[in-house]
């Protein structure tokens, strides 16, 4: 797993800025005025001007640390497929502790989003959140690259209406496992309101389906849809928040390694 490629390594999250670099903090100072946080401009540059002076600086880095969106780094969990009908809580296990299920080896499987909750991101209010996924499908002894994108209007500390949402069936898993890379991006930018009305049309919601053997239209969409989130992620009032690595494999012997097998997992930005 350790060869694939990063499909979304070209996002650079807000947890991604080196504070200590001018121009990061810059770009970042930049794009939190842009959106107008309010609680940055209150707490920064209406009091100190930070830009200007070393005790702004330092009240700015301060105020970075202390936001939950700060964070580059994601923990995992796993929770087993429920018994029908049952409403009982399940226990939430670490991806590493689970048994994989082999039979999956050479298998296609459904991803689906369940659960998507904004606990806090950079403005306020309601957050038109693009959350993009990406993968390697398994065809004819090949990988092709595949994502998908759609956006969501959720507000601050709540979850978006969405349960079961497809975003890839039939992914081809190789013997090996199956790697997933997730990201979102905080579109704040009123240009960018006709891409986000096109991801929220028809054909953006039925998710991507995958056939067995290569697919000659996966590779432009592929390429396209990535452009698009890119680029949205490079422009000025739009905060790349989430990005993660999802590497899931049928070794049993490797303590930290990640299993494969039918269930939910969550990955929570810590």
């Amino acid at each position: 797993m350790s060869n694939e490629k990063f499909l979304l390594d070209d996002i650079k999250t807000v947890g991604e800025y080196d504070l200590e670099q001018d121009s990061d903090l810059e770009k970042l100072t930049s794009k939190l005025e842009q959106i107008e946080e309010s609680e940055f401009i209150n707490s920064t540059t209406q009091q100190k001007g930070f830009t200007k002076d070393v005790g702004g600086i330092l009240n700015f880095l301060g105020w970075i640390e202390k936001q939950p969106w700060s964070y580059a780094n994601h923990t995992f969990g796993y929770i087993a497929p429920s018994q029908s009908g049952s409403m009982e809580p399940l226990p939430i296990h670490h991806v590493s502790s689970i048994t994989p299920d082999k039979t999956l080896q050479n298998s296609r499987i459904d991803i689906h989003l369940d659960h998507l909750r904004i606990y806090n991101y950079p403005g306020s209010g309601t957050h038109n959140v693009m959350v993009t996924f990406a993968a390697q499908n398994q065809v004819s002894n090949a990988s092709e690259a595949v994502s998908f994108s759609q956006t969501y209007r959720v507000p601050e500390g709540q979850t978006a209406p969405v349960k079961g949402w497809p975003i890839f069936l039939g992914l081809n898993v190789g013997s090996r496992g199956v790697a997933l890379e997730g990201s979102t991006i905080n579109v704040k930018n009123e240009d960018d309101e006709a891409v986000l009305k096109t991801l929220e049309s028809s054909t953006f919601k039925t998710g991507l389906n995958l056939l067995t053997t290569a697919q000659p239209a996966i590779a432009p969409f592929t390429e396209m849809t990535l452009g698009v989130v890119k680029g949205l992620a490079e422009r000025t009032r739009n905060v790349p928040v989430q990005k993660f690595y999802l590497g899931l494999d049928f070794n049993e012997t490797a303590p930290m390694g990640f299993r494969l097998r039918e269930g939910n997992y969550i990955a929570v930005q810590v």
